[in-house]
């Protein structure tokens, strides 16, 4: 099992199928809709939207920003640094100046903790 501490000061763990247990939903998502993470050296941002969540490479395609440092408006996160926006579902990139699609995750809450897969 590999672990990992997040942006919260939890530690991440892995286990065999591949799923980080990241902590629990309350803790995480206190103060805000979006937060970042590093899994096994992938940073990780993760976005709550009307209760379901949604993870994806937290480095914008376009410039060296942290979508989970930006505004979330429905499915939709700005980019903090050019305003372009990202559909948080898909990981498509919706307006300039982001072209290029970023890489979702899988996501899960089990009792509680929210659990993410990392794609290949």
């Amino acid at each position: 099992m590999n672990s990992v501490v997040n942006a919260t000061g939890t530690i991440a763990t892995e286990d065999q199928t591949g799923w980080h247990t990241v902590g629990e939903v309350a803790s995480l998502f206190a103060s805000r809709d979006c937060m970042g993470t590093v899994l096994d050296g992938v940073k990780v941002g993760i976005f709550r939207v009307d209760g379901e969540f949604f993870a994806l490479d937290d480095i914008c395609t376009h410039g060296a920003a942290l979508l989970s440092d930006g505004f979330l408006e429905g499915h939709e996160v700005e980019c903090p640094l050019h305003a372009g926006l990202v559909d948080v579902r898909t990981g498509c990139a919706l307006t300039a100046p982001i072209v290029r699609d970023t890489r979702r995750h899988q996501v899960k809450v089990t009792d509680g903790q929210l659990l993410v897969r990392l794609s290949a």
